[in-house]
């Protein structure tokens, strides 16, 4: 059977070999690199730019883009039929694919960001592993704990202030390295859709851009709506305990903070501007010129994908949420309810740019429609369905989570 003929309906006059090959998968992909390139340039707001207010956000967006990376690359494994060869562009790297790209530019960015969180958590490591070493009749918990601290010092035990200071200066100088990085990270992935000529609805200059814009939207509105979410939780579950145990000790769990939320939001407003701005002036651009594929593409986009573009993917991910992060006096209900739409709306980008630009035929007389396997019946339809979309979803929190272990995001001090 053909790849992509379990999930493809031809409508018209269509040629038989044209099918629906880039499938939901390579939906995911792009949107979840988006999210590492989003979160990372938030982060960046606070080490290379100084808003001191992003503090606790910004060390909280570094994790979660470092979870986020390593989920990447998930969506393309799945996606092909000889997943084996995917590490082939880590070990094999050149220059003359924008695919093999891929390798060198995500294997750079994550250096950046783990050598970024080293230097962050150095102090962390050091202090942890004393304490624990220090400590008698140690449970296997805190010896597998002692085990990953001591080493994740490389043996830098120094943390006197001078050298904190320096930790320092390597931060703000990782992250100003690390900001184009991330962009190139994801504007690859627009490059690689806009340079497919064989494409009309892809073929464009101003891809890369527009999918780069996107991506930090939906990054910030991300790291929003995970912080919010997680303080609240900590919050609930604080008082909780409070209340089984009015003699605990411990500090106040607060609530997230408003004014971050509302610095946040701020920021995710000017980047939506920028990105609704560049993808209405690319539509503007095509019905102006006219081009020969115009009229196929008109039908696509007017026609039969109406209600995903302007409805779904303008109305509900963009206006709305645009209007609601504008009305005064913001409160945390809000900023959830806008994240969320705002996420949803550039999920539904992703899937118009890549579902949509394979819905016209290259005949410009026929239509491939996209119907995504709910229940699986063998491993294609699995990884190429609900449960695969799902399980790719689910991965960074879980990753998140394990990772907090180790890089605490709430409740950690910086000394500088």
């Amino acid at each position: 059977m053909v790849h992509g003929e379990l999930w493809t309906l031809k409508e018209l006059f269509v040629l038989p070999n044209e099918y629906i090959y880039w499938a939901i998968q390579i939906v995911l992909y792009p949107y979840m690199t988006g999210l590492v390139a989003g979160a990372f340039v938030l982060s960046s707001l606070h080490h290379v730019f100084g808003v001191k207010q992003l503090k606790d956000i910004a060390r909280f967006a570094l994790v979660f883009s470092f979870a986020l990376l390593f989920v990447a690359p998930i969506p393309l494994l799945l996606h092909l039929e000889q997943p084996f060869r995917g590490p082939y562009v880590f070990m094999t790297p050149h220059f003359t694919s924008a695919i093999a790209g891929f390798g060198v530019v995500i294997f750079t960015y994550g250096s950046i960001v783990a050598s970024e969180l080293w230097f962050m958590y150095r102090k962390h490591f050091v202090e942890s592993s004393l304490a624990l070493s220090g400590k008698k009749n140690k449970s296997l918990g805190e010896r597998i704990m002692y085990l990953i601290f001591s080493i994740l010092t490389l043996g830098a035990y120094d943390i006197s202030e001078e050298s904190l200071n320096k930790d320092k200066k390597a931060m703000k100088l990782l992250a100003a390295i690390g900001i184009p990085t991330a962009c190139f990270l994801h504007g690859y992935v627009g490059f690689i859709f806009g340079s497919v000529k064989a494409n009309a609805l892809w073929m464009t200059p101003l891809m890369p851009i527009i999918f780069l814009m996107s991506a930090v939207v939906s990054g910030i509105a991300l790291c929003i709506l995970c912080y919010i979410v997680i303080m609240e939780i900590r919050k609930m579950l604080w008082s909780i305990s409070k209340t089984h145990n009015s003699c605990q000790v411990g500090e106040q769990r607060k609530s997230a903070d408003l004014e971050v939320m509302r610095l946040s939001a701020k920021y995710l407003v000017y980047f939506m501007i920028f990105a609704i701005t560049l993808e209405w002036l690319d539509l503007l651009f095509r019905g102006y010129t006219g081009m020969k594929s115009w009229d196929a593409l008109r039908s696509v986009i007017f026609g039969r994908d109406f209600s995903n573009i302007f409805i779904l993917q303008y109305g509900i991910g963009n206006i709305l949420p645009f209007i609601l992060l504008l009305l005064p006096r913001l409160t945390l209900r809000r900023a959830v309810i806008s994240s969320v739409l705002v996420l949803f709306g550039v999920f539904m980008m992703r899937y118009n740019v890549v579902i949509g630009g394979q819905a016209a035929s290259l005949t410009f007389m026929g239509y491939l429609d996209y119907k995504m396997p709910i229940i699986p019946t063998d491993w294609e339809t699995f990884k190429e369905g609900l449960f695969g979309v799902t399980s790719v979803l689910v991965m960074p929190f879980v990753l998140f989570w394990v990772l907090s272990f180790i890089f605490p995001t709430f409740g950690y001090k910086e000394s500088h």
